[in-house]
């Protein structure tokens, strides 16, 4: 049966487990004291680009939590920098593109990814995890549509009206840079991968705002060359979305051990529809721990029986931890999570 040091990997791989593990996104961030503190004296990126700081601030919620898995400090942006790419990481907002694609000469300015200061840096921090975490290291990317959506827009968007527009005024342009991208994010996720990552997720944050059509046609087979490359690389991917209830069948098939899904739809009804054969992550409201501990503890509850036992379930949020979150709260959660306990099994 499995233990600490390895129900997450097990659960990734369909395996049964002792007890459900539970990790969280923006697990180490904005509701901790301490990380708010080291903000105040070093930006984003500088905690990336030094290996024993970005070590610290992964392990801190290991240590404080303890989840069953560590998540890779850094942002998604990282390899557009190591493809030559300006930008800025606004606080409170997110990246800001110095320099917006919207033709052929910007989709033509695109390097080639190469392992820049950066990535060297998170190269060496996965070592000095590795060697001191007691459960597995989770490496991420952006998905090359979340990637391109920020080149295409400049910045965050409600629902990227340039993109999408770009996508189908450009199509050729569309698949050059979606091409140039998916080259890029493989050679990244495949660096953090030789540098001991256990485990990958994909971000594709924004891709909710499209329809199954242009998912299928646009994004889909360029997330499977990413999830592809990771399976190669003998560790397992989570394909992860929000607002992504109407894709949820497509993304499945694209690729990813396990899928992640937000809270705009039960577990149950989810893990229906992509099979109970893939295992799937989630899917607590972010905001719920921002509530009373007993509503929060009642919601995971309900999740957890919608999970009913099955092997291939992973507890986490249906995204990132709200900066507000008492962490106190998230250790309660966890507690209840590895507490929790079915009868039986349901069939699968």
């Amino acid at each position: 049966m499995s233990s600490p040091s390895d129900r997450f990997l097990r659960a990734c791989r369909h395996e049964p487990v002792d007890v459900t593990p539970i990790w969280f996104m923006r697990q180490a961030g904005r509701s901790q004291p301490e990380y708010r503190a080291l903000r105040e004296r070093h930006s984003l990126l500088e905690i990336v680009r030094h290996p024993e700081l970005c070590a610290e601030v992964t392990l801190r919620p290991v240590q404080q939590l303890e989840v069953d898995a560590a998540v890779l400090f850094a942002d998604i942006t990282v390899p557009l920098l190591a493809m030559g790419v300006g930008l800025e990481l606004v606080e409170d907002t997110g990246p800001r593109v110095l320099a917006p694609i919207r033709d052929s000469s910007g989709v033509a300015a695109l390097r080639a990814f190469a392992i820049d200061e950066t990535v060297a840096a998170l190269t060496e921090a996965i070592r000095l995890i590795r060697r001191a975490a007691p459960v597995p290291l989770i490496g991420f990317a952006g998905a090359p549509f979340t990637l391109a959506a920020y080149l295409v827009e400049g910045g965050p968007s409600r629902d990227f009206p340039l993109t999408r527009v770009f996508m189908h005024r450009e199509p050729q342009l569309w698949g050059d840079l979606m091409n140039r991208l998916t080259e890029g994010i493989v050679a990244y996720v495949q660096a953090q991968i030789r540098a001991g990552v256990q485990a990958v997720q994909l971000f594709d944050s924004w891709v909710g705002c499209l329809s199954p059509h242009d998912f299928v046609g646009n994004v889909a087979p360029y997330s499977a060359r990413v999830l592809a490359a990771v399976a190669g690389a003998g560790v397992p991917s989570i394909h992860f979305g929000t607002n992504t209830a109407g894709l949820l069948e497509l993304m499945a098939a694209s690729g990813g051990d396990v899928i992640g899904v937000d809270w705009r739809l039960d577990l149950a009804e989810a893990w229906r529809r992509i099979g109970w054969h893939r295992g799937i992550q989630g899917n607590l409201d972010p905001v719920v721990p921002l509530a009373d501990v007993s509503v929060m503890l009642e919601r995971a509850r309900t999740i957890l029986e919608q999970a009913a036992g099955r092997p291939g379930h992973v507890f986490n949020l249906g995204h990132g931890v709200h900066p507000q979150t008492r962490p106190n709260h998230l250790r309660r959660l966890v507690a209840f999570v590895h507490e929790y306990r079915v009868r039986e099994p349901a069939p699968r």
